[in-house]
């Protein structure tokens, strides 16, 4: 019996749970698009999460603050459009939950009725607890994030690990089980030291999804534009490229190109 026949029509929230208790890891990657995402849906990844990093590689800006809620729903509905099989997550943008546990709500209700999403993320710990319970409350499943929050980049002013210091990494942990005890349903830690992520992983029941976070979490999510090596820019020691579309892709625009010029395209076959 092939993989794609022993796995569930749909992974849900109650799917990624026994994922955890029978010790079988989590894939995660990053779609923002119809296309990609269908790809993505078919190759039989667990999770597919609809990341405020478009801010980044789909519209070129340095941090992840400038992309708006509309955006978020336009790109996780356009995702959810592809997808057959995947549990499909959409990040709550920056502005739309810190400090205002009514417009969170608002806002995660806006993504789950308009982009027909399964879940949304959101990034901190017991700053925005309450966002978190008044989103919980109104039934929609939520997901945490801890660590390394590109949200709040202007705060730390460094994409560093974290959590290195004992301080910090006492922080992490309580949070981690606040928001465990909030009733998130998993929890992404990135960039800290992998022993600390293994720690949390396996104090806590439910699924802890690592991104430069070690091996020793329930599971991997990379941003899929690095690790298909579209992005050229980007090499952190935790991503491990799987391709480098940039080559491939160039490479065929600059064939195209050539014929074009050439006047090779198109040529008898290819026209009516």
């Amino acid at each position: 019996m092939s993989v794609a026949k022993e796995r569930p029509k749909k992974i849900t929230t109650h799917v990624l749970s026994e994922m955890k208790m029978r010790g079988e890891k989590i894939s995660m990657l990053t779609s923002y698009d119809y296309s990609l995402a269908r790809i993505v849906d078919k190759a039989g990844v667990d999770v597919i999460l609809v990341g405020d990093s478009a801010a980044n590689v789909m519209a070129g800006w340095e941090t992840t603050l400038p992309i708006t809620l509309d955006q978020m729903i336009y790109h996780g509905a356009s995702v959810v459009r592809a997808v057959n099989q995947a549990m499909v997550v959409v990040d709550l943008p920056f502005g739309t939950y810190q400090g205002n546990s009514r417009e969170a709500n608002i806002s995660a209700i806006r993504i789950m009725k308009e982009s027909a999403a399964d879940a949304v993320k959101l990034e901190g710990g017991s700053e925005v607890i309450e966002s978190i319970q008044r989103i919980l409350s109104a039934g929609i499943p939520v997901m945490g994030h801890l660590g390394l929050t590109p949200q709040s980049i202007h705060k730390f002013g460094t994409y560093t690990v974290r959590a290195k210091q004992e301080e910090e990494a006492k922080k992490l942990i309580e949070d981690a089980h606040l928001l465990q005890e909030a009733g998130v349903f998993a929890i992404v830690l990135e960039k800290i030291p992998a022993k600390l992520a293994k720690q949390v992983a396996s104090d806590l029941h439910i699924p802890i999804i690592g991104i430069g976070a070690g091996n020793g979490v329930d599971g991997q999510v990379l941003v899929l534009h690095d690790m298909l090596g579209i992005n050229q820019e980007f090499s952190p020691r935790f991503l491990r490229r799987y391709h480098n579309l940039y080559a491939e892709i160039t490479g065929a625009v600059g064939n195209y190109i050539d014929d074009v010029k050439s006047g090779d395209f198109p040529n008898e076959r290819e026209q009516y």
